[in-house]
C-alpha cells in the first residue's frame, strides 16, 4: 500500500496539534508582559497577581508547545526526505535562524524571567520577559517565511532540478509571508483575549455564586471579601484581578478580530492571484462568475460540480474579495483546470525515485469539502468570538457577571472559538495548496519550474507499515500530552491566583527552613 496518505495524515495531525499551542503562546505572552509592566510601573498588587497567574498558564502552554514542536523537524527526514532534498537550500536559512537565534533568545530570557523573581532588579526582570515574548514573535516569523515560500516561491534559481536561494531579501520579505505573519499575530491575540475572558468570567461567576460579590438595586457590583481560611485569595484585590482581566481580554478580542478581518482581506486577494485554484475551491466556484456562495449543498467532492447548488449567494461579493470591485469575473474550477494542466503537466514525472506514483494522474482540485467548510469555519468562529467579546463588554459594564450558570459555561466554551478559527484557517491554507507541497509561482517574472507535487515529496524508502506505526505512536503520545496539558491548565485555573501565589492562603512558618526552590513559581 502507498504510504503517501498515511504520511500526510501523520504530518497533519502533529502539525495541527502543535498549532493549538502556538497562537496561545504568541497571544498570551504580550498580555502577561503588559501586566508585568503595569505592576513594575504602579506597584499595584492586582497586577502582580495577574502577572503570576496568567504567567503560569503561559509557561505550561509554552513547555508543551516546545515538546510537540520538536517532532516537526524530525518528520522532514523521516517521511518527507524528497521534499527536504528539494527545499533544503532555501529552508535552511529561516529554520536555522528560528532555532539558533529566535528560539535561543526566547528560551534563554524566559528562563531568566522564571528564575529571576526577587533575584533580578524589577526592570531587568521585566525586560527579560519582553525579550522572550519578542523572541516568540520573531520565531513565528521565521517559520511563516519558510511556509510562505512553499505557498509562493521567490528569490531562487533552479540548479540541477533544485531551487537554490539567490536573493535572501526576497525570501524574507515575501509578500505572502508579510501578510500571513500579520494575520497570524492578530489571530493569536484573539486567542489570548478569549482565554482571559472565559477564565476571568468563571472566577467572577464563582464569587457571585458564593455570595462574596453582590449587586445593588441598580445592578452595580458590591465587592466583598471572604473570611475564614480563604485568606487574601478571595479579597477585593482578587475581584480586581478577574474583572480587569475580563475587560482587557474582551477588548483585545474585539480589536484583534478587526485586525484579522483587515489582514484576511489582503491575504485573500493575494491568494486569488497566487493560488486561484485554492480560492475557487473554497467558494465551490466551479464556473467563472462574481457571486460569493454563503451556503452550497450537494456533492462538493464532484470535480465538475454538477451536483453542487448555491442556495445562498451574494452577487458581486466574490469579485470584491478577489479584486476589490463588484464586477470583475473570477475564474472557476472548470476554467482553471486546463490552465494548470497546460502549465504543470497532467502526471507525476516518470522518474524511478517516485516509485509507483511515477506517471500517475495529477488532480489539481483540492478536497473541496475541506477548503469550502474550512474557509467558512475560520470566518464563522472568528466572528463568533468577537461578537461574544462585545456582548461580554456590554454585560459586565456594571462591574461583574450575572449569576447565570449557562452564561458562565458559554463564556468558558467560548475559549475554543478562536482556536477553532485558527485551526480551520491553517487546515484550509495547507489543504488548499494540494496537489502541490511547493505551489508554483504564477507571476510571469517568477522562476519557471519551482514547484513540487506532494506525491513526489514523500520518502521513497519508507514503507506503509513504518509510517503507519509512527502515526499511531505519535498520535498516542500527543493524545497523552493533550491530557497532561488540559489537566494542568484546569487544575491551576480552578485554584485561581493561589496556584501561582500560594502565600496568599498559606502563611509561611517563620521558624521553618527557608524555601529557596526557584522552580516554585514555574511549576
Amino acid at each position: 500500500m502507498d504510504p503517501l496518505e498515511i504520511a500526510r495524515w501523520q504530518f497533519g495531525i502533529t502539525t495541527v496539534y502543535h498549532f493549538w499551542m502556538v497562537p496561545l503562546t504568541i497571544g498570551l505572552g504580550p498580555i502577561v508582559a503588559l501586566f508585568n509592566t503595569l505592576w513594575v510601573r504602579t506597584a499595584k498588587e492586582q497586577y502582580l497577581r495577574m502577572t503570576k497567574f496568567w504567567g503560569k498558564l503561559y509557561l505550561i502552554n509554552f513547555i508543551l508547545g516546545v515538546a510537540t514542536g520538536i517532532v516537526q523537524e524530525f518528520q522532514f527526514g523521516m517521511a518527507w526526505s524528497e521534499y527536504s532534498r528539494f527545499v533544503g537550500d532555501v529552508f535552511g536559512a529561516p529554520l536555522a535562524m528560528e532555532a539558533l537565534l529566535a528560539f535561543f533568545i526566547e528560551s534563554t530570557f524566559l528562563g531568566l524571567w522564571i528564575f529571576g523573581w526577587k533575584r533580578l532588579p524589577a526592570r531587568i526582570h521585566l525586560a527579560c520577559l519582553w525579550i522572550a515574548v519578542i523572541g516568540s514573535v520573531v520565531s513565528a516569523y521565521f517559520i511563516i517565511v519558510a511556509n510562505s515560500w512553499m505557498q509562493h516561491p521567490v528569490g531562487v534559481t533552479m540548479v540541477d532540478g533544485r531551487p537554490q536561494m539567490t536573493d535572501a531579501w526576497a525570501v524574507f520579505t515575501n509578500n505572502t509571508a508579510l501578510v500571513a505573519f500579520s494575520h497570524t499575530i492578530v489571530g493569536s491575540l484573539a486567542v489570548g483575549g478569549a482565554f482571559l475572558l472565559g477564565i476571568a468570567w468563571f472566577h467572577l461567576w464563582r464569587r457571585r455564586q458564593t455570595g462574596i460579590d453582590t449587586v445593588d438595586d441598580n445592578g452595580r457590583v458590591v465587592v466583598g471579601e471572604a473570611g475564614g481560611d480563604t485568606g487574601a485569595n478571595r479579597d477585593a484585590c482578587d475581584y480586581r484581578v478577574w474583572f480587569r482581566s475580563l475587560r482587557i481580554g474582551a477588548w483585545i478580542a474585539v480589536i484583534a478580530f478587526a485586525g484579522v478581518a483587515a489582514t484576511g482581506d489582503i491575504q485573500g486577494k493575494l491568494m486569488f492571484e497566487q493560488q486561484p485554484m485554492k480560492m475557487a475551491s473554497a467558494e465551490a466556484a466551479c464556473h467563472s462568475g462574481t457571486s460569493f456562495s454563503v451556503l452550497s449543498v450537494g456533492d462538493l467532492g464532484s470535480k465538475d460540480c454538477d451536483d453542487v447548488t448555491n442556495i445562498v449567494e451574494i452577487h458581486g461579493l466574490l469579485s470584491f474579495l478577489a479584486h476589490g470591485d463588484f464586477s470583475t469575473e473570477v475564474k472557476g474550477v472548470n476554467d482553471l483546470i486546463p490552465e494548470y494542466e497546460s502549465a504543470y503537466g497532467t502526471t507525476i514525472p516518470d522518474d524511478p525515485k517516485y516509485g509507483q506514483r511515477a506517471g500517475t494522474t495529477v488532480d489539481f482540485v483540492p478536497v473541496m469539502e475541506v477548503t469550502y467548510w474550512g474557509f467558512r469555519l475560520m470566518i464563522g468562529f472568528g466572528a463568533l468570538a468577537a461578537f461574544a467579546a462585545a456582548v461580554a463588554l456590554l454585560i459586565t459594564r456594571k462591574g461583574t457577571v450575572p449569576k447565570s450558570k449557562w452564561l458562565m459555561r458559554l463564556a468558558v466554551l467560548g475559549i475554543a472559538a478562536p482556536f477553532i478559527a485558527n485551526s480551520a484557517g491553517w487546515i484550509f491554507t495547507e489543504m488548499g495548496r494540494q496537489p502541490f507541497v511547493v505551489a508554483p509561482n504564477p507571476d510571469p517574472s517568477g522562476v519557471d519550474g519551482v514547484f513540487m507535487f506532494t506525491a513526489a515529496a514523500v520518502s521513497p524508502g519508507v514503507s506503509f507499515a513504518e509510517v503507519l506505526v509512527s502515526l499511531i505512536v505519535l498520535t498516542l503520545v500527543y493524545g497523552l500530552l493533550m491530557v497532561v496539558e488540559l489537566k494542568l491548565l484546569t487544575r491551576y485555573v480552578r485554584s485561581g491566583v493561589a496556584s501561582a501565589m500560594p502565600e496568599l492562603v498559606h502563611q509561611p512558618d517563620p521558624d521553618a527552613k527557608k524555601d529557596d526552590d526557584v522552580l516554585a513559581f514555574a511549576y
